[in-house]
């Protein structure tokens, strides 16, 4: 291309409104500016690989109401942990205005890496698909928000998890949910309330799974330079005694790429770290990368 050709300015009709510089806008492609069309394959959950990936207790005999105990190899607290997450618009501005569905797949997995005596074995695969559908909030309406706060977009969602797994270790579930999105400055907030869908008590694995797991999260990012942290908090909104919080650290390990491979440090505290674990309560801290950012 000639230096001429370069300069050539792009026609007023045919340029692109410059953005707000919302992450939640860049991250759902809210605003026109931020929009990239479909089946852009992108990052939706962290994906990240955790060499190191140590617990305070291991559940040594999964069960359930409907699932007998089943006593586990001698697995050992350090560990791996990998997830990998990915998304994609397919359709894009459909129903509402500017609502666009999107297809997600997230698989999370622990590894005895470390266990040679046992082959080095996966303790616990999760796989979990998904259907998003998000509408960008007005203008008229995002920033009515007390303390500067904006209502960037609401979603709809429907998901699948399970493990993977023949009885008696079977575990998995379906639901929809509600949430939103808000933000201001550094900070966003993500919420969502969950509802699972029935299923025959002869044919549950886990019927009492939102007792420990929650029915509603909280996740508040910050983003702030080249360092970001998150904190999830999973409840079920009746007994503060469940659920689960999680909170996630990121910095570049390049400082000049800071959308490429990222130091990643990761702390739970709760109940289900795993599906397989939804009724065991335990504490972990992992250390590794993430890579594949939105």
């Amino acid at each position: 291309m000639s230096a001429a050709s370069r300069l050539v300015p792009v026609p007023a009709a045919a340029a692109v409104p410059a953005g707000r510089g919302s992450l939640l806008s860049k991250y759902w492609e809210l605003d026109a500016a931020d929009q990239r069309g479909t089946f852009n394959f992108v990052g939706y959950r962290p994906s990240y690989v955790l060499p190191i990936h140590v617990t305070s207790r291991i559940n040594r005999q999964p069960q359930s109401p409907t699932q007998a105990a089943v006593l586990l190899p001698d697995y050992r607290p350090l560990e791996a942990k990998f997830q990998i997450s990915l998304r994609t618009k397919v359709v894009q501005d459909a129903g509402l205005p500017g609502g666009d569905l999107w297809l997600a797949f997230t698989q999370q997995a622990m590894w005895q890496i470390w266990n040679s005596k046992d082959s080095k074995p996966f303790r616990n695969t999760d796989y979990e698909p998904e259907a998003i559908y998000v509408v960008p909030t007005p203008a008229a309406w995002r920033d009515n928000l007390p303390g500067g706060w904006r209502w960037e977009f609401t979603q709809f969602g429907l998901a699948h998890q399970s493990n993977g797994q023949s009885d008696p270790l079977s575990r998995s579930w379906n639901r929809v949910y509600l949430g939103a999105g808000f933000e201001r400055g550094d900070w966003s907030l993500v919420t969502r309330f969950k509802h699972r869908l029935g299923e025959r008590l002869e044919s549950d694995n886990n019927p009492d799974l939102v007792t420990w797991r929650g029915r509603a999260e909280f996740q508040l990012n910050w983003a702030s330079g080249p360092a970001t942290a998150s904190l999830l908090y999973r409840t079920t909104l009746r007994d503060g005694r469940t659920g689960a919080l999680q909170f996630e650290w990121t910095y570049p390990v390049l400082p000049s790429q800071p959308n490429g491979l990222r130091w990643f440090v990761q702390v739970f505290h709760g109940y289900g770290e795993t599906l397989t674990d939804y009724n065991f309560r335990q504490t972990s801290f992992g250390a590794g990368v993430t890579f594949m950012q939105f």
